[in-house]
């Protein structure tokens, strides 16, 4: 046997004798079956999917077909609707000329009053001549609270102090006293008084700031809040109140003090003349 036919032997293939003429025949075969399942497969791929795309667009063309003419015109009628309740306020409950005109009245108000006003709230009336006083009508004008402890070290320097025990009867030192705390009490309050005044005016311009550039429905929030900047006022305005009728209770039994003491000066009078004439 020659070494070619045992190459040709000894070498094997899937148990089939080996050669290059069997190589060829199979890679042929291969190729053929390889070649009719992808025209199959290609084919099947472009005849499938037309007909699958012709059902889905079947089912969009439906709900495109639902939206427009169900769905359309039920949105058509709300905004007929929307476009009509606007309209109605525009024209009826908020009619813009109106508006317009209140926001108008509103800046004349401002620009015509405001600076007058605050010119009048502003206007100097002290009135001291000599460095003692003018201290203490600065500390009064000051608007602001932080000033009380200034305040009653003025007031004791302008007003002088209480007399000594040996100077003055203890009756006159009591309401010495008494006179000189109802001073510096309605003094004090009218310091914090003052300050609260200011919040209250820098609260109205800001009220009227707003109310010049409202918009329709904040009625109902501009007046709570108008209630309860007037609330405020109210209460500053009790407190002063009841500053002013401490220091009329005050006057009241100072002028009873001074009655009592005249009484009881006129009775030691009346025993000595009653003694004096008895005597002899």
């Amino acid at each position: 046997m020659s070494d070619k036919d045992q190459t040709t032997t000894k070498l094997l293939l899937n148990g089939q004798p080996y050669t290059a003429e069997t190589v060829h025949k199979q890679g042929s075969a291969r190729w053929k079956k390889r070649v009719t399942v992808v025209i199959l497969t290609v084919g099947t791929g472009f005849a499938v999917p037309t007909l699958a795309h012709g059902q889905f667009l079947g089912v969009f063309d439906s709900i495109f077909s639902s939206i427009q003419s169900d769905m359309g015109s039920s949105l058509k009628t709300i905004n007929q609707i929307k476009q009509q309740v606007n309209q109605l306020y525009q024209t009826t409950v908020w009619p813009l000329a109106a508006i317009n005109q209140a926001r108008g009245f509103v800046s004349n108000s401002i620009s015509s009053y405001r600076n007058s006003m605050n010119q009048i709230f502003n206007t100097p009336v002290a009135s001291a001549v000599t460095p003692g006083p003018q201290q203490f009508e600065s500390i009064l004008h000051s608007h602001q609270s932080s000033q009380i402890p200034s305040l009653q070290t003025s007031f004791t320097t302008n007003y002088g102090a209480i007399p000594p025990d040996n100077s003055a009867s203890s009756q006159d030192r009591l309401m010495m006293d008494m006179d000189d705390a109802l001073g510096q009490q309605n003094l004090k309050t009218t310091l914090i008084a003052d300050q609260g005044g200011d919040v209250i005016l820098q609260t109205a311009n800001q009220m009227e700031n707003q109310v010049a550039v409202s918009t329709p429905g904040s009625n109902p929030y501009l007046t709570a809040q108008a209630q309860v900047a007037n609330l405020r006022c109210q209460a500053y305005m009790q407190k002063m109140l009841a500053a002013e009728l401490r220091q009329e209770a005050g006057r009241v039994a100072h002028n009873n003090v001074l009655v009592k003491s005249r009484t009881t000066t006129t009775g030691g009078i009346n025993s000595l003349v009653t003694g004096a004439l008895t005597a002899h």
